[in-house]
């Protein structure tokens, strides 16, 4: 059980939001936040505090009377609950939760305890504020997107409950929960901040993760069944090149391989002084789809690692405006809120990402192709060759999957437009740049989908399943319980969609 301290890891995420484990909020984490609230409302007596007794944004030049600063942070979250589009699906909400509770325990928020219980409770009861994807700029943070959840605190709006969007009044009267009320400027805390773009982010490196391990077992798989040779895989060849991720990559396929009976050694074939002929009929190195894999997956690995750094570093931060420092009994104004860090991390996701779905694109279009491979029917067709079309019809949506993902994989950190009259000036677009790359990742699984099918109907084709590597041997059986062994023609887009909701859901 993920215990709230004001440090949380990636791996906190996974067990929150995949393993539905609850969390619990330490004393400590009360107390602290205690501190903050208290400090704040001494401290703002008698001074201009932006967002306590002013108004907000560009209209911060208008001073709040003291009777109307409760109603002040009812209007904002009010006014702001502007999001269109589709919902957000429940667990990426989640996840921007668990990110807005981890914020807002740190104590630099001024938030009153009752805040972070609420949340707190909604994330172990699984209520969930429907909050939609449009309306977030990401440069004072999330504050469509927040306005949302901190609706849903006041007790409006709207909640996914065991499967359907019911009225959050009537959710809170079944589970007996009590609503927020506003006690100084929790309106502003809540919604000021990164934790949307954060908690998508946060789940689309779990994915990406995930994606990445199917992509290294397809491409060991695709290896072997095709009797690659291993030398491109070696550690000399590979600890030549100085990039971690490349290392890595090249070791996980080795230990993949490992018990191979079908991988191939040069010296076996082409060192040993018996090739006296003029051209070779087998090919002397593989296409670069298959030998250089470490080269291509090395840099997502190390991008995926450096993204987790600068995200889990977002994530523990205070992220909102202004920031109230109890240990230096001041209250400091600045832009904490802004999502310049994830939206470039977003980006460069969704990029090896999508690199990563065009590898796999390749990979499947070499097992399809009989004329590269030499060795499958067209299309790895078990059937009758012309009356029957094996893989032909579902590689156009590979093919089209992956356009897409490259298209999406443009960044959206240099879309910058002012709003707010001109008091938003440049904004990072985080919340879109996390949702793109969020779309990005789900391709990926779609197209690998596709690949792992071929592979298996590949291997059904060649009788190898002896000779496979036990690696290789359980993912064909596990896609074999999924998609039957097929020569006649069948409709396709229910198994894509089955293995795809299998390689997403399978547990690390």
């Amino acid at each position: 059980m993920p215990i709230l301290k004001g440090k949380l890891e990636l791996a906190d995420f996974y067990d929150v939001i995949f393993k539905n484990q609850p969390v619990q909020v330490h004393k400590d984490t009360v107390e602290t936040v205690h501190k903050s609230f208290d400090f704040l409302k001494e401290f703002s007596e008698n001074k201009v505090i932006y967002g306590v007794n002013t108004g907000f944004g560009p209209m911060a030049q208008y001073k709040i009377k003291d009777d109307e600063r409760v109603q002040l942070q009812y209007n904002l979250i009010r006014s702001h609950a502007s999001g269109t589009g589709n919902p957000i699906s429940e667990k990426y909400v989640r996840a921007a939760m668990l990110a807005r509770l981890n914020t807002l325990s740190l104590g630099h928020s001024g938030v009153h305890p009752s805040v972070i219980h609420l949340m707190a409770e909604l994330l172990n009861r699984d209520i969930v504020p429907l909050i939609y994807e449009h309306g977030g700029v990401g440069a004072s943070g999330d504050l469509v997107q927040l306005a949302h959840l901190a609706l849903v605190l006041i007790g409006e709006g709207e909640v996914f409950y065991k499967g359907e969007i019911k009225n959050t009044e009537e959710i809170f009267k079944a589970e007996n929960l009590q609503p927020i009320k506003v006690e100084l400027r929790e309106g502003l805390a809540l919604m000021n901040g990164t934790s949307v773009m954060s908690g998508i982010g946060a789940v689309n490196l779990l994915y990406s993760k995930r994606a990445l391990r199917w992509m290294v077992a397809c491409s060991s798989a695709i290896n072997e069944i095709v009797n690659a040779y291993d030398d491109h895989l070696s550690s000399e060849l590979n600890q030549a090149k100085k990039h971690s991720g490349q290392r890595e990559i090249a070791a996980k396929m080795r230990d993949h391989l490992s018990d191979s009976h079908l991988t191939r050694k040069r010296e076996h074939h082409l060192y040993n002084g018996a090739n006296d002929v003029e051209v070779f009929h087998e090919k002397v190195q593989e296409y670069y789809s298959l030998r250089c894999v470490p080269q291509i997956l090395g840099p997502v690995l190390d991008t995926i690692n450096n993204v987790e750094k600068i995200l889990i570093e977002e994530v523990n931060s205070a992220n909102d405006n202004p920031i109230i420092d109890v240990d230096k009994r001041n209250v400091y104004h600045g832009g904490n809120f802004h999502g310049d860090y994830i939206s470039l991390e977003m980006d460069k996701l969704k990029m090896v990402i999508a690199k990563m779905t065009m590898l796999a694109e390749r990979q499947l279009n070499y097992l399809l192709n009989s004329k590269l491979n030499e060795m499958l029917p067209p299309f790895v067709n078990l059937g009758k060759l012309g009356l029957n079309f094996g893989m032909q019809g579902v590689q156009f949506t590979a093919t089209s999957t992956t356009a897409e993902s490259q298209m999406l994989s443009n960044p959206m950190y240099v879309h910058s437009i002012p709003n707010n009259n001109d008091n938003q000036d440049v904004v990072s677009m985080g919340t879109n740049a996390a949702l793109i790359t969020k779309k990005v990742i789900e391709n990926s699984f779609e197209v690998i989908s596709i690949e792992i099918i071929a592979i298996v109907q590949a291997i059904e084709y060649l009788k190898v399943q002896d000779k496979i590597s036990s690696k290789t041997k359980k993912m064909y059986e596990d896609i074999r319980k999924i998609v039957p062994v097929f020569a006649e023609d069948v409709v396709m887009y229910p198994y894509v969609n089955k293995v795809k909701a299998f390689l997403m859901e399978t547990e690390d």
